[in-house]
């Protein structure tokens, strides 16, 4: 009978990259409205801009609140978390500009374009390096921490969007 390995199960790491690829989707589409000039197409780029805002900022919340510190016990090399964390508050810097942003001109889709390229940066190294250590890490439950990941995530979508939890 074969046996089944945490590392097969879905954990902390697959969630966290499910949300990196639903945002990388989101910056496309991005892309792709700067160059349609139709009708609506400002007020689609504000919505847009908006909707990755909010997906970032509790996406970089649940990994300092709860991802980050349990890796930076299970691991040694922590400067990697620290580049992380620098990281979150340069995007966070230009996620405050972009929602305070009167005008949706093209120093507004620079400053889109730009978090985008941020977060690409913060992915690769995630995806190569910080996900890689987290799973080589001995006493760190990913599988269960991807539980209490969603479970967060889910309570502060709430508050954000005002939708129920």
């Amino acid at each position: 009978m074969p046996t089944s390995t945490k590392r097969s199960e879905p954990d902390a790491c697959n969630l966290l990259d499910t949300d990196h690829r639903n945002v990388k989707k989101m910056f496309k589409e991005y892309e792709t409205l700067i160059s349609s000039r139709t009708a609506g197409a400002e007020q689609k780029r504000r919505d847009l801009a908006n909707e990755i805002c909010t997906e970032l900022t509790i996406h970089a919340q649940i990994e300092e609140e709860i991802f980050y510190p349990a890796v930076r016990e299970a691991i040694k090399e922590v400067d990697l978390l620290d580049e992380a964390e620098v990281e979150h508050a340069s995007a966070k810097d230009l996620i405050a500009q972009i929602q305070e942003a009167t005008e949706v001109d093209d120093k507004f889709d620079a400053k889109v374009t730009v978090l985008g390229e941020y977060v690409d940066h913060h992915v690769k190294e995630e995806r190569n390096e910080i996900f890689v250590k987290a799973r080589a890490a001995r006493g760190l439950d990913l599988v269960a921490m991807r539980e209490q990941l969603a479970a967060r995530k889910e309570e502060l979508m709430g508050e954000l969007t005002g939708a129920p939890a």
